[in-house]
């Protein structure tokens, strides 16, 4: 499932990070682990996840890997979270409403005492 992967893939701060580096640029994969104090390997390790994840794109330009956002990985991940926030504010509209008609059927009541 694209969207749990994504959820997977971000889950994680660095590649998070990760992802603001390359969201607006092209970067090659030494200048990112250049970032970070770990080593190549755990970025690579790291740029692998999102790329599998359908977060980045890589391209070869000899023996380098390049690599930038693609912001229509996330694409399935908003639509569920856009999806789910929609539900929840009906809901709490729903429940807010309910007890505005409370309030004022209690004070409705109050009053006639």
């Amino acid at each position: 499932m694209p969207c749990k992967a994504a959820l997977d893939a971000i889950a994680e701060p660095r590649r998070r990070e990760i992802l603001h580096l390359v969201r607006d640029q092209e970067l090659a994969s030494g200048r990112i682990a250049a970032h970070f104090d770990v080593t190549r390997q755990a970025v690579s390790q790291h740029l692998r996840v999102l790329y599998q994840a359908g977060l980045v794109s890589e391209r070869r330009d000899g023996t380098r890997r390049i690599y930038r956002a693609r912001p229509e990985g996330l694409a399935e991940l908003r639509a569920f979270l856009d999806e789910f926030w929609s539900e929840r504010l009906a809901a709490l509209r729903r429940e807010v409403e309910t007890e505005h008609r409370r309030r004022i059927e209690n004070d409705g009541a109050d009053r006639k005492q």
